[in-house]
């Protein structure tokens, strides 16, 4: 069972442990109009899965409006944050912040994608949510990078995300 820190206290993470070689999950999620939406297997782009706790706290809202900065000129992958907030919340945040490059999602009815990825806190004060994760996925559908975030509380590595994706073109 894979470990990560929220606030500096051990938290337990559940469901199925995704490494780089696997294929990766075909989930659905919510979309903002209350509509399925696919996520992981095999596309026509490379995807980047994004999870986050809630778009309502600071690190969270930072990391999804640099990724949607970072992939303004990058038409290579379909870029999907996953967080279990309210549909009718994440479209508020997309809204007030002008997220226009990526998909925001919820996976707050049956936590498939976090259950399916391996990233959902099973204890702890945030117990319920997703930890703090990144998966590039290539058009196979394989997995070719994958970050958890040790402290859920810090933000993950762009960086080395975006040269993934360079990377899996």
């Amino acid at each position: 069972m894979a470990k990560i820190k929220h606030l500096g206290a051990t938290v337990n993470l559940t469901g199925t442990t995704i490494n780089v070689g696997d294929k990766a999950p075909s989930v659905i999620a919510i979309g903002t109009d209350l509509n399925d939406v696919e996520i992981g297997g095999a596309k026509d782009k490379i995807q980047l899965i994004i999870t986050v706790p809630s778009l309502d706290t600071d690190t969270c809202a930072t990391e999804t409006r640099r990724f949607n900065e970072d992939l303004n000129n990058l038409d290579i992958c379909e870029t999907t944050v996953v967080s279990m907030d309210l549909p009718f919340a994440s479209e508020r945040f997309c809204s007030t912040e002008g997220i226009a490059n990526l998909t925001v999602v919820s996976d707050y009815i049956n936590r498939d994608v976090s259950r399916a990825y391996g990233v959902l806190m099973e204890d702890g004060k945030i117990k319920g949510l997703s930890a703090r994760a990144i998966f590039v996925i290539d058009r196979s559908g394989s997995v070719v990078y994958k970050e958890i975030v040790e402290e859920v509380t810090d933000e993950p590595n762009y960086e080395a995300a975006l040269d993934a994706i360079k990377e899996a073109r």
